[in-house]
């Protein structure tokens, strides 16, 4: 293949964007796939992911065998993979990253802009057929959401695989509860490759820092980079801020591929499924996998799948794509995953299955409780387990899912971290690889008790949807109605197994003995890095009073469960 490395692309405003250019050995124009991150388009997987590249190649032993995964870089489409097939990759370091100029400021107008210039840009290069796809993970879907809104005219298709859509309530806060994430990725992953960084890594190809020619002394860097913590805590709820960077779904009509992973708990799986539910396109399908967040994307299965969509739209190939069922899912099992066609999402079969806490009992039943009960724990603790009786025959809940809760405080707030669980019949508790996990749970959910108020025309009695545009006061010992929405999931539960729910005032933990793995700095427990206790948020007292949950006649909690009906 020829590569061109190092292409600026200058914008409307002057600044110029770096891009590397993979294409094919001839000089035919040929499709374009584009992507755009703020990771470095020059730092190869295997050095800056070396643990991450080498666990996928020796659990998934096809990936080497396709690519010598030389031009492979974090959660772009490999080159050596689409290039043979007739593809042009092109690469983007979005402004402020890798070899662009400018301030990073993560999925602002602006950069929506710049990626909607390169599509342009992209399509009316010689090489080019003037069919331009987006591709990749992550950050890198998530911004395909938000320029396909702007509809540029040689957009021809986008696949966001496992890309958040939802800036709020998706990257930034949980159900009101400011997030940690972005603050604990953002040192790692993007200023290390900060345009200007004098200590960045080299990329081996070109002998070239991935930060770009020009050094710029720490001062420099801090100017143009966002302090995202310090964004956060200035804006706790839905203003502006955070609707400029979420995309407005109902305005993409581009055919769209979104693949999501039942373990995205706390980033990206349910902007997939907003997603696929929420595009103005006639032309849509939804993929669900499991597994490691980047392992699918880079496997047989994942690149068959990107390619027979792209070869359709991007190549006009009779491939039979458009007959295709709308809907794939990798249904969970306790150890492994079976694939099934479906029609729609939800399941249009699904048995919305209502079952109550027994608060004294600890237990979820279909029967109503008729006596009044009570549990009150710490703010702060592991708060109260409910479980289903175990199973005298097999059961799939496969959706999502919707906690009703009566809640009081000590305080004027309280913080509800609601878990999904499933236990063997010995009683020890399931866990799954999941996308940034090891040993994930089956499902999660959360809620600010001051952000409790319902946005009556989007929610759905599966899918609760908080306003988050204000914080609704809370009086201490007053009982309030509260809706957890608890993220898509799946799971076929064998007979002798039970399914778990609890009731938390903090992150999730496994409780695994020895050493786990770490990210940005910190040991993953169970939450991925999803982490809740940013510094000027959980750290204020009114969230360690107490917390009750409440059962009355005319107050009783409940969770409707995805049940899915076997023939």
């Amino acid at each position: 293949m020829r590569i061109d490395w190092d292409v600026r692309i200058t914008m409307d405003d002057g600044i110029t964007l770096a891009a590397d250019i993979f294409r094919p050995d001839d000089d035919q124009p040929h499709p374009v796939l584009l992507a755009a991150s703020p990771y470095g388009k020059g730092l190869p997987f295997a050095v800056g992911y070396t643990s991450q590249l080498q666990s996928l190649i020796d659990e998934h032993p096809e990936v080497a065998a396709q690519s010598t995964n030389a031009y492979q870089v974090w959660e772009y489409p490999d080159p050596e993979r689409w290039v043979p097939a007739g593809y042009v990759c092109v690469r983007i370091d979005t402004r402020g990253a890798g070899g662009s100029e400018g301030a990073i400021d993560f999925f602002s107008a602006r950069e929506t802009q710049d990626l909607y210039e390169c599509i342009e840009w992209a399509a009316a290069q010689p090489w080019s057929t003037g069919k331009v796809g987006l591709l990749g993970i992550s950050y890198l879907a998530s911004n395909q959401w938000q320029v396909a809104e702007l509809a540029p005219p040689h957009l021809a298709a986008i696949c966001p695989w496992e890309g958040a859509s939802d800036y709020y309530r998706e990257y930034t806060h949980h159900g009101g509860i400011a997030t940690e994430f972005l603050p604990s990725w953002m040192p790692y992953q993007v200023e290390s490759v900060q345009h200007g960084r004098a200590d960045a890594e080299i990329n081996p190809h070109t002998g070239r820092r991935v930060s770009g020619l020009p050094i710029r002394t720490e001062q420099e860097l801090r100017d143009n980079a966002i302090a995202i913590g310090d964004v956060l805590r200035a804006n706790p709820t839905v203003n502006n801020y955070y609707r400029d960077r979420s995309a407005v779904l109902e305005k993409i009509t581009v055919p769209v591929l979104s693949a999501s992973n039942w373990g995205g708990m706390g980033l990206h799986s349910r902007g997939n499924f907003e997603g696929f539910a929420r595009v103005g396109s006639e032309q849509k399908w939804l993929e669900v996998h499991g597994l490691e967040h980047w392992t699918e994307f880079y496997t047989d299965y994942g690149v068959d799948l990107q390619r027979q969509f792209f070869d359709h739209f991007l190549k006009g190939e009779n491939n039979g794509w458009d007959t295709k069922p709308p809907v794939q899912l990798k249904v969970r099992t306790p150890d492994d995953f079976f694939v099934r066609a479906e029609y729609e999402w939800p399941l249009a079969r699904t048995e919305w299955t209502r079952c109550y806490l027994d608060i004294d009992a600890g237990s979820i039943t279909r029967a109503v409780p008729t006596s009044d009960q009570q549990v009150t724990t710490p703010a702060r603790s592991a708060g109260v387990m409910f479980k289903l009786p175990v199973l005298d025959e097999e059961l799939e809940l496969t959706g999502p899912a919707a906690l009703k809760l009566f809640v009081s405080s000590t305080t004027t707030d309280a913080d509800l971290f609601v878990t999904m669980h499933l236990f063997d019949p010995t009683g020890a508790e399931i866990l799954f690889p999941t996308a940034f996990e090891p040993h994930g749970p089956l499902a999660q959910g959360w809620l600010r008790l001051s952000q409790r108020t319902l946005d009556a025309d989007r929610s759905l009695p599966y899918r609760p949807w908080h306003a988050h545009t204000e914080a609704a006061p809370v009086t201490p010992g007053t009982v309030y109605e509260a809706d957890v929405e608890i993220w898509p999931f799946s799971i076929v539960a064998p007979a002798g197994y039970q399914i778990g729910l609890s009731v938390r005032g903090q992150d999730y933990t496994h409780g695994l003995p020895g050493v786990q793995e770490r990210a940005y700095g910190r040991e993953l427990l169970g939450s991925g890095a999803y982490w809740h206790e940013l510094p000027g948020d959980r750290d204020n007292p009114v969230f360690d009073g107490r917390t009750t949950l409440v059962g009355t006649a005319d107050r009783r909690p409940y969770i409707l469960l995805p049940v899915i009906p076997h023939a």
